[in-house]
């Protein structure tokens, strides 16, 4: 990625990443010689699944600005397709910049998982298409209604790539909760996974009467209950995937002849955090594995986004940590995330085993953030500043009063600096956002996804 030409003062730096340049600060300064200057219109729409449409609209500077303009859409378009999902992209402005885009989406472009993965998720063709403005559609959204189904016999899975937890819920209480250690993102076998979850679910079966319905939470993409992508199923191959992987849930939930639904983990976060604050407008976000995130509008429901956080851009520096999915840099994997917390630890001098697992390379930090290792304290500050920047760039793209985070990364006292930096980032960098960070008590970080995502489905 090139270098953008425009670059933001700042209150507030990661003392462990001096390089970080937040996307939100630098596209104010941006968006400001833009407004001095009058610039030129442009428009993108991205359609998704059933015909939904989705709208942004805009200026860029005038042609002698080519470069920056180009770097500043093309992270905009990303952070779009990544927030709200697109297999068609429509867009209203400058050619040359819906010449560029068409050049990287595409087959051997910098951008060619992203057009890929559109592709896999929608079942469509990934197209970028030029249009005038006056033929660019309007914004065509939706939401819908999901949980809050709190009666009966219900068990609650959650997916995470370090571990997979299950609950079994009676009348919206848990009754029994269990975490197990387990290696999904490690095993092109997709009978380890089925096995996994299967083994889960009967421990919880076995704590109820019986069972009325299953709701499942996991990392990923799901449409109509189907496993679209999913980092938890990244070494299968393409064939197994397909026949085994793709409606893996549905399987597993015929076993047992009850209605099964199943969510983003970062909806159900979100949505978990509604119930419990008995407010809406939230965004929730889990650190763990990697970046999951969900939303529930301002009427409780959830958009149908794909809040693929993880892969949104949240740093312009062309030298930030590269994704190895993605090939891209600076996306928000790899800044809320526990590898977030193993790149800092190198930069704060922490020594890491290389023997040891992702999972466990984030508690032997989180166990020197226990004995006052200093060290350890300046990564979750350095993760609490990038936080509170990101959260002004979510603001921009979502309604949102309260964020709730959670995940491993955000446990112990190590996550109380880390919010407590946020906070103090977004009260004095962002005054005139009106976002309240909450956190869940530390049993509810662990296991409350798999009791929310009970509440999932109707039962019959």
């Amino acid at each position: 990625m090139k270098t953008f030409g425009f670059k933001a003062k700042l209150r507030y730096f990661p003392e462990l990443d001096e390089h970080f340049r937040p996307i939100v600060m630098d596209n104010r300064e941006y968006r400001k010689a833009v407004e001095e200057s009058g610039g030129v219109p442009l428009k993108i729409a991205l359609e998704r699944n059933d015909g939904l449409i989705s709208t942004v609209q805009t200026r860029v500077l005038t042609d002698g600005w080519r470069d920056d303009n180009i770097i500043y859409v093309e992270r905009l378009l990303k952070t779009l397709l990544y927030l709200k999902g697109g297999w068609k992209v429509l867009i209203a402005g400058p050619k040359y910049i819906e010449d560029h885009l068409r050049k990287v989406y595409t087959k051997g472009g910098e951008r060619e998982f992203d057009a890929e993965f559109m592709e896999r998720i929608y079942d469509r063709k990934f197209v970028i298409k030029a249009m005038s403005m006056d033929n660019m559609p309007e914004t065509n959204d939706m939401s819908k209604a999901l949980g809050r189904n709190l009666s009966g016999c219900r068990i609650g899975f959650d997916a995470g790539g370090s571990d997979r937890k299950v609950s079994a819920v009676i009348d919206g209480e848990a009754v029994y909760s269990e975490e197990v250690v387990w290696h999904p993102k490690l095993e092109s076998d997709p009978n380890y996974h089925y096995r996994g979850i299967m083994e889960s679910m009967k421990t919880a079966a076995s704590k109820l009467p019986r069972v009325d319905a299953i709701g499942v939470s996991a990392a990923g993409v799901y449409i109509n209950n189907q496993v679209k992508a999913a980092s938890l199923f990244i070494k299968v191959g393409k064939d197994d995937f397909e026949k085994k992987v793709k409606n893996i849930f549905i399987d597993i939930a015929a076993e047992f002849g009850v209605p099964v639904e199943v969510a983003n983990d970062g909806d159900v976060t979100a949505l978990a955090g509604a119930m419990s604050l008995n407010e809406n407008r939230v965004l929730g976000i889990a650190m763990g594995t990697s970046e999951a995130a969900g939303y529930v509008d301002a009427n409780g429901n959830i958009t149908g986004w794909l809040n693929e956080l993880a892969f949104v851009p949240v740093d312009y520096n062309p030298d930030a940590m590269e994704d190895e999915w993605s090939h891209d840099v600076g996306c928000g994997v790899k800044y809320f995330s526990q590898d977030g917390v193993i790149k800092l630890a190198k930069n704060a001098g922490i020594a890491l085993d290389e023997s040891l697992s992702p999972a466990e390379k984030l508690k032997a930090v989180q166990g020197l953030m226990e004995s006052g290792d200093v060290r350890a304290a300046k990564i979750y500050e350095s993760i609490g500043c990038y936080l509170g920047y990101t959260l002004a760039y979510y603001a921009e793209f979502y309604d949102v009063r309260n964020v709730l985070i959670l995940g491993r990364v955000t446990s112990g006292q190590g996550g109380t600096i880390l919010l407590d930096t946020a906070k103090k980032v977004l009260v004095n960098e962002f005054p005139e956002l009106d976002i309240r960070l909450v956190v869940p008590d530390e049993r509810s970080r662990r296991v409350g996804q798999s009791v929310a995502a009970a509440s999932l489905p109707e039962a019959e």
